[in-house]
């Protein structure tokens, strides 16, 4: 069996290295130049992602690359009230699976260097158009002009995936949640410290700010409800960093000076994103992996830890079930239901960024400290970050060939 997988970023060579695992061959294809090693958003990687990575021989070249561990979180208000604070957990899975805040662009970078070593290299600068699956084979065609055949073909192509787009034409599309991210790096010394293991969230009046410090560099992101964008979509007057910047008059004066040292760059806005439920994620011997099938918004945590996930699982079925289509349909009956339940948390969690003015701002941070506690006493994350995937396990045919 040969499969072919479009998308270089985190799911795909993982995909890849536990394909090459499990004794299949792969072929990896990625539409962009190169790994993107400078990207300056970060991530958290759960003790659940991190079980998998070890697994996949990769977990201890990740946490050497992480920035720092992050198993706490502290809520403060614009003026620097603390709201509550929020042990995750992870600490007690023992240092090799404790939460790790590591920059997306280190993790693809990681991820692609494995899965070469593992002689699975990912082929950069080949962007998928289409593909055919002809019952007994795939062909995919990229916009070079080349093409490429294989007994299945994953997308893991991200949230606006071809593959998808392709596979199930009349599936929804990503639905924005209201707000744009927008993150980067700076001095550590720009920001007020946060303690050993701590991210700092700041719920700001009209805009939410993430950062944690290490002992040189922060990592920083800002989420802000604003309409969606896209790529024609013109900056504001004065460009997206100065607008951030006007987000946070009236909050702590740090925010906004230590913000305005950043590299204008990194105030390039995405919207965040998710899909809820797709009605698929295979067809025949084409499926979806990660974002392409379950993309969740970054309140979520658990973005990548969920495609690495999905990885091991789908790995496994294409090793012990004969049938492509069949291997597919068992892979989406095991994970769905948790993914769907990890998207809706997701949402739920990033609702209280949506403020927007000084009354709705004041009414949250009276009812988030209540919250917090209650969260504190129900421990959402336990289930989620103890899911744990053998992938030695056999795994039988389940679920439904469409």
């Amino acid at each position: 069996m040969r499969v072919l997988v479009s998308g270089g970023g985190i799911g795909g060579p993982a995909l890849a290295l536990a394909l090459r695992r499990a004794g299949i061959d792969v072929r990896t294809f990625e539409a962009h130049p190169g790994p993107a090693a400078g990207l300056g958003s970060h991530l958290g990687l759960a003790p659940n992602g991190l079980a998998v990575l070890h697994a996949l021989g990769a977990g201890e070249d990740v946490i050497a690359h992480s920035a720092f561990p992050s198993d706490t979180i502290e809520f403060t208000n614009g003026r620097g009230r603390v709201l509550g604070r929020l042990r995750d957990g992870s600490a007690e899975h023992g240092d090799r699976l404790r939460t790790r805040t590591i920059t997306r662009g280190r993790l693809q970078t990681v991820l692609a260097e494995a899965a070469a070593r593992a002689g699975v290299p990912v082929a950069y600068g080949r962007r998928l158009v289409s593909h055919t699956d002809h019952g007994d084979h795939v062909t995919v065609s990229f916009a070079d002009g080349g093409t490429a055949r294989g007994d299945v073909l994953i997308g893991a192509d991200g949230i606006h995936s071809p593959v998808r787009r392709t596979m199930d034409p009349a599936a929804p599309g990503p639905a924005y949640t209201g707000l744009l991210n927008m993150g980067g790096s700076l001095p550590a010394h720009l920001l007020p410290a946060t303690p050993a293991g701590t991210t700092r969230m700041v719920f700001g009046r009209r805009a939410f700010l993430g950062y944690q410090t290490g002992e040189e560099t922060a990592l920083w992101f800002v989420n802000l409800p604003h309409p969606d964008v896209g790529p024609d979509t013109p900056a504001p007057a004065g460009g997206w960093q100065r607008y951030v910047l006007d987000r946070f008059s009236g909050d702590a004066p740090y925010i906004a000076a230590a913000l305005a040292h950043a590299d204008p760059a990194a105030f390039t806005p995405t919207g965040i994103h998710d899909i809820a439920s797709l009605p698929r994620w295979s067809r025949g011997r084409v499926g979806l992996l990660g974002d392409a099938a379950h993309a969740m918004a970054p309140s979520s945590g658990q973005g990548a830890s969920q495609a690495l996930e999905d990885a091991l699982v789908l790995a496994s079925c294409l090793r012990d079930i004969d049938d492509p289509a069949q291997a597919l349909a068992t892979y989406e009956h095991l994970r769905r239901d948790r993914v769907e339940r990890v998207v809706a948390l997701g949402r739920r969690q990033g609702s209280p960024k949506l403020a927007g003015n000084a009354v709705s701002a004041f009414l949250r941070d009276l009812a988030l400290p209540l919250v917090f506690r209650a969260v504190a006493r129900t421990d959402p994350h336990r289930e989620v970050f103890s899911h744990r995937i053998d992938p030695d396990r056999p795994v039988r045919p389940a679920g439904v060939v469409r």
